[in-house]
């Protein structure tokens, strides 16, 4: 198997403190290539708290979050091994609903429900979310695709999506 991981993030509270942490390094750790792609307003929170140098530490390739130009060379090779973390409610209804009005979100509709790709996605919510009547739709239609989600907790490491991930 592909030692590349496809990470994705949205702009969710904690990610300038606890994406590279609890999620790129660690994942670096247990020896997958990173080819990280953030939603613009993830990288630019990143950009704005200097967290961009950390995850640029955790990968030789470009860290992503717009399109390319016609006739731009690929900067990532294609993973078949994703996690989605973290995502925010926005984002998993996107990606649900097949809204693509991002890089990360058209990355990870390109390959959703495609044969031989893993999925995971990590979403952190407000608690009262979960009573939203769609909700739990969206949750369903992704796990249709094959998609594995987990709920990360503020009080836990999101480390633990990690073992959600087949082994390198």
């Amino acid at each position: 198997m592909s030692r590349v991981l496809g990470l994705v993030a949205s702009s969710c509270g904690g990610l300038d403190t606890r994406f590279a942490a609890q999620l790129a390094k660690p994942a670096a750790d247990r020896g997958w290539e990173l080819a990280i792609t953030l939603t613009p307003t993830a990288a630019r929170w990143l950009e704005e708290t200097g967290v961009l140098g950390d995850l640029e530490e955790c990968t030789e390739l470009p860290i992503r979050s717009t399109s390319r130009l016609p006739g731009e060379s690929r900067p990532h090779p294609d993973p078949a091994v994703f996690l989605f973390a973290p995502a925010s409610a926005n984002s998993v209804a996107k990606l649900a609903l097949g809204i693509a009005d991002n890089q990360a979100l058209t990355l990870l509709g390109d390959v959703l429900g495609t044969p031989g790709v893993t999925i995971v996605l990590g979403y952190q919510i407000q608690d009262t979310r979960v009573h939203h009547p769609a909700w739990q739709r969206h949750l369903d239609t992704l796990a249709s695709a094959g998609v594995t989600t987990a709920r990360l907790s503020p009080a836990a490491a999101w480390t633990s999506v990690l073992d959600l991930l087949p082994s390198v």
